[in-house]
């Protein structure tokens, strides 16, 4: 395991030397929030031939549906509790093909499409703990912009400057590695141990 921390944009080269296991710390401007609407709207875009109000090429994209309130006429981020991600396997191939965003982040990891998305374009798959919306929020440190606003608060894009945001495990990353696929495999294998001793059938 090895702890590393970045400063977006990211690089292909940067995301290629994680693996499953290192701890990721993110800090600079190009950190985005994005569930199903956001990434639906961005594809959307791409085939239309137009550009999204965001560079995601290099950068972090955060499964979340942050809760916000303004502050002096800023908005703050409030609480940003991961996302389950397997919502956006949809959709997350493709994004990640079309805009090469290096660093994904959610909690429950996703599967064999993003996987080789990830390995394809060089980039990773990260967790972060659910349940620790106010820890997390703590990293996200100002507010750039709220994008595409008629999608609500919790499915707009939201453009943020992040500080040490972290700690990020890496589960899944661009060599063909997922911590999920393993544990599926080593809990299928269980269950089969278990009802072979008690007599059921599957």
């Amino acid at each position: 395991m090895t702890e590393y921390h970045f400063t977006t944009p990211i690089s292909e080269e940067e995301a290629r030397k994680l693996e499953v296991g290192d701890i990721v710390y993110v800090s600079g401007e190009h950190v985005y929030t994005a569930r199903d609407e956001a990434h639906e709207r961005a594809l959307e875009l791409y085939d239309e031939g137009k550009q999204p109000p965001v560079d995601f090429e290099g950068s972090v994209v955060y499964h979340v549906g942050p809760v916000a309130m303004k502050v002096d006429g800023k908005w703050k981020i409030v609480s940003a509790g991961p996302t389950t991600s397997i919502r956006m396997e949809l959709f997350e191939d493709e994004f990640l093909r079309k805009y090469k965003a290096r660093i994904i982040i959610g909690k429950g990891g996703m599967a064999d499409k993003t996987l080789k998305a990830l390995e394809e374009v060089g980039a990773v798959y990260c967790s972060f703990t659910g349940g620790c919306g106010a820890l997390a929020a703590k990293g996200l440190k100002e507010v750039q912009k709220m994008l595409w606003p008629d999608l609500g608060m919790p499915e707009a894009l939201w453009v943020i400057t992040a500080e040490e945001f972290g700690p990020l495990l890496v589960t899944m990353d661009s060599h063909g590695n997922s911590v999920h696929d393993e544990m599926d495999k080593r809990v299928a294998k269980r269950k089969k141990e278990v009802y072979s001793k008690i007599g059921v059938e599957e």
